[in-house]
């Protein structure tokens, strides 16, 4: 655990390697949660249509997505729209570590090819993700991988984004949705005003129980930089890495990532 991981289990109850435990705990009313915050489906939906505009066209096969950190299926749900919209034919992954948020997944109505499994993001390989694919075994890794609110949830970052790396085909994109105001003063104003005026007040009403969004305000604060995440992701091995904020309140608050894996040589 680092000095900062530390930090954040002091002052909010939750480690990280707790996590998934506590997400089991408020799964029945994290939905609820969420959808009291006016701009969350659609954040996430403006992130996902980012991944689907870089996949490719040109495939004798669905196209193959892994949204890791899928959570009760909001994520997922977005990538799906946006696929469909697309007029893509399309395999979809939902990962998560944490049973309760799967199976409010799983309850929800699915359109196309989906599937669900759990898992820990920073050990997963295409190989282990293979069974149950919908057209066989995926093997030879993912065209998008999509990662909302999962990095400032993990202590070894570098490490998991040269994992998702060898998820994706050469060419394939990582698309990151993810909360980050270190580098802003304005925008950890903001964060630390709606955490402690709006999302841990409601946190109590809806799982008084849980410290869970205690810790989401601090995950947040000890998260790296947009900068320090872009370096991160360059030095993973990925290419044409950039990233942009979102308008409102969430202007240099919350942010898309995106990021591909390089082509092998000799491919246009």
């Amino acid at each position: 655990m680092t000095p900062s991981t530390a930090a954040s289990s002091r002052t909010t109850g939750v480690d990280l390697d707790a996590v998934p435990d506590a997400f089991d705990g408020v799964a029945s009313t994290y939905d609820l949660m969420v959808a009291l915050n006016p701009g969350y489906h659609a954040h996430l939906r403006a992130s996902a249509d980012v991944l689907v505009a870089a996949l490719p066209r040109d495939l004798d096969r669905p196209v193959r997505v892994a949204d890791l950190g899928c959570g009760s299926g909001a994520s997922t749900a977005a990538l799906e729209a946006a696929l469909r919209d697309a007029g893509l034919d399309y395999e979809l992954l939902g990962v998560d570590g944490s049973a309760g948020m799967l199976a409010q997944a799983r309850r929800k109505p699915w359109r196309g090819a989906v599937r669900f499994l759990q898992g820990n993001a920073e050990t997963l390989t295409p190989a282990s993700l293979a069974p149950g694919a919908p057209s066989g075994a995926p093997v030879e890794g993912y065209d998008g991988v999509f990662a909302a609110y999962l990095f400032r949830n993990v202590d070894a970052r570098d490490r998991l984004l040269a994992q998702v790396r060898d998820l994706l085909v050469p060419g394939g994109s990582l698309v990151v949705h993810e909360y980050s105001v270190e580098e802003s003063r304005s925008g950890r104003v903001k964060w630390d005003v709606v955490c402690w005026g709006v999302v841990v007040p409601l946190g109590l009403l809806t799982a008084p129980r849980s410290s869970i969004y205690r810790y989401l305000w601090r995950s947040v604060v000890d998260f790296d930089g947009a900068e320090r995440f872009r370096s991160r992701m360059v030095a993973a091995g990925l290419e044409q890495v950039r990233s942009r904020t979102f308008g409102g309140w969430q202007k240099d608050v919350l942010h898309t990532f995106h990021g591909r894996r390089p082509r092998a040589a000799g491919t246009a």
